[in-house]
């Protein structure tokens, strides 16, 4: 990351941005902007996840299901990679197992 910007793009999130190579696939800028849309997102959904978990009794795992299910769409303005990553987080967040990507065989 360039000494202008300061914000901290985990290791996790960069690889979503680069290829076999380990080249960039968008401009750092991008990248950066991109991650703190998705961090932002995490953020925001924890207590609203923890509520449904706590307030309904719905399991971890279904919540987290049911928040990528969302995420997925179009309309969300997120990527399948971000939206995965996005819901990876918030199971840290919240100190929840990650939840299992499915395989794309």
């Amino acid at each position: 990351m360039s000494d202008d910007n300061q914000t901290f793009v985990p290791p996790s999130f960069q690889a979503l941005y680069r290829d076999a190579r380990g080249r960039w696939t968008l401009p750092l800028r991008d990248v950066a902007t991109r991650c703190e849309l998705c961090e932002d997102l995490a953020q925001h959904l924890t207590e609203h996840c923890r509520g449904v978990h706590v307030d309904i009794g719905a399991d971890a795992q279904d919540v987290l299901g049911r928040c990528l299910q969302g995420l997925l769409q179009p309309e969300a303005g997120v990527s399948s990679d971000e939206a995965h990553w996005i819901v990876t987080r918030l199971a840290e967040l919240l100190n929840w197992p990650p939840p299992e990507r499915p395989s794309t065989e």
